[in-house]
């Protein structure tokens, strides 16, 4: 992922594991490893490949965090 498209992630569309990891600052090992324990943010397969939605992305971030 260049920095370019880092800077912004769209909310339209489904994000792939290397954009979860970068909006979360996580290693992508971390995203296989929490699914593997069902911690993680929601994601579904698309043929192969895992994606995540947005929204649901920041509702999980949202239950974890007291940002104020």
């Amino acid at each position: 992922m260049s920095n370019t498209d880092r800077k912004r992630l769209p909310g339209d569309r489904l994000w792939t594991i290397q954009e979860v990891a970068y909006f979360l600052g996580v290693p992508v090992a971390t995203l296989y490893y929490w699914r593997t324990r069902g911690e993680g943010p929601t994601c579904c397969r698309v043929g192969r490949h895992l994606r995540y939605r947005a929204d649901r992305v920041w509702e999980w971030l949202d239950e974890r965090t007291a940002c104020d």
